[in-house]
């Protein structure tokens, strides 16, 4: 079978992406993988035997680097992040370093006969209206750094026309580079280890996505390119529009004696709370097939492995 087109994608052994670089590999696809490994991560190991892969030890913030690699690309899927709103908050400066200024750098440099697949996050629609969906003609109103930097580098991105944005829903499940400061993932952690979890702001709703989704969502978008290209795309499980409490509850349902509380006092540091509507998708043929559920007896079982210290963003 001869090769497939050349991918390039940033942040590539990252949590989703050493999920997604082996499946493109499966596919036949060329992937050059440009990542930091600032976690030491060694997720792509079983993928070093494939001909087809090339990993390049680097950071985005090298210009010439960029330049080089870009040269030998016709798809690009721009992982590299520093992901999440406390993570930013941390270190604004390394936030607006990489989530801003060095994706805006690439899109200027990608020419118009190249691709790119835009991941980016619902969290733009910061605090939705109460129980109305917000779909992609809402209004963005993000109310975190990282949220601002992402609306800000969609839009640049839009305007090139050869671009699919997906706002992705909260990611959950296992992977070989395994995020526990994720909602789904940390809440399953403290339910399995700690047996009890006190919640601030407990009626403030996410919508949520299985990793292995996002993964297929990247590779519908891949083969339906042409159809999706200049637009943003919500990118979630529409039956997991839940409040954080109802989340604590679904879990309770495979732990038993997990016990949550809501405090009283206090509150959240992310602030978002919306109900979203993936439907434009869903109606090109995009079905997410690993409910909730199936994420949090994955990640039960997951945890069997685990210890939280090398697994967190912050």
């Amino acid at each position: 079978m001869p090769n497939k087109e050349k991918i390039l994608i940033t942040g590539g052994a990252g949590y989703i992406g050493s999920l997604l670089t082996p499946k493109l590999l499966e596919e036949g696809y060329q992937v050059t993988v440009l990542d930091n490994f600032m976690y030491q991560q060694n997720s792509l190991a079983g993928c070093c035997s494939n001909e087809n892969l090339k990993i390049i030890k680097g950071d985005v913030r090298n210009h010439v680097l960029i330049k080089n690699l870009l040269k030998e690309a016709e798809l690009i899927i721009p992982l590299a992040a520093y992901v999440g709103a406390p993570l930013c908050d941390k270190d604004p400066v390394g936030a607006k370093s990489i989530n801003l200024d060095a994706q805006i750098y690439l899109l200027k440099n990608i020419s118009k006969d190249q691709r790119l697949l835009m991941p980016i996050t619902n969290s733009g629609y910061g605090i939705g209206k109460k129980d109305v969906l917000c779909n992609e003609n809402s209004a963005l109103n993000p109310i975190s750094l990282y949220g601002k930097h992402k609306v800000e580098v969609e839009k640049i991105a839009l305007e090139n026309g050869n671009s699919i944005s997906f706002r992705l829903a909260t990611v959950f499940g296992m992977s070989p580079r395994m995020r526990l400061d994720l909602l789904v993932n940390d809440f399953v952690y403290r339910a399995c280890n700690d047996k009890a979890i006190i919640i601030f702001e407990g009626s403030f709703r996410r919508n949520f996505i299985h990793i292995l989704d996002v993964v297929k969502a990247f590779i519908f978008g891949i083969n339906n390119f042409n159809k999706m290209k200049g637009n943003a795309f919500n990118t979630g499980l529409s039956n997991a529009n839940l409040t954080k409490i109802e989340l604590c509850k679904k879990i309770q349902n495979h732990i038993p004696d997990f016990f949550y509380h809501e405090a009283p006092i206090g509150e959240d540091q992310d602030k978002r709370d919306y109900l979203v509507s993936n439907e434009k998708i869903e109606n090109l043929g995009f079905i997410p097939e690993k409910s909730l559920d199936d994420g949090i007896k994955e990640l039960i079982k997951g945890n069997a492995m685990l210890n939280n210290k090398p697994y967190s963003n912050i």
